[in-house]
């Protein structure tokens, strides 16, 4: 298996997001228990509700995404060209981040709605 570097990577929201450095996905299902007297104490489970959510973060590059509230497509690209996850989301905050010895930066959190597609590489 090859690896893969991620210095190709962007995210897009409509656009690609100028100064993004990094992101971060979590895509998560509920395990619900299901144990009952008939498994003899040995605890059983099947698969709930799913859902994804995450972030991403970078320098200030041009005006900052103004996207706290808004649903929005968002596209996750691993590389430049390939796979990557795409999915509504809403922006569910934005954090900016300045100091005098350091460069100005923001960080956005989502959450997503509906389904996530993951197109293969």
């Amino acid at each position: 298996m090859s690896h893969v570097a991620g210095k190709n990577g962007y995210v897009d929201t409509g656009s690609t997001v100028a100064g993004i450095k990094s992101w971060t996905l979590d895509y998560n299902s509920d395990a619900l228990e299901t144990t009952d007297f008939a498994d003899a104490g040995v605890k059983s489970y099947i698969i709930g509700g799913s859902g994804w959510s995450g972030t991403f973060e970078g320098y200030k590059d041009g005006a900052p995404q103004g996207l706290a509230g808004n649903s929005i497509t968002l596209t996750l690209y691993e590389v430049a060209a390939g796979a990557n996850w795409t999915g509504t989301a809403f922006i569910t905050g934005v954090s900016a981040t300045a100091s005098h010895d350091g460069i100005v930066s923001y960080s956005y959190t989502f959450q997503g709605t509906g389904s996530l597609t993951v197109a293969a590489s």
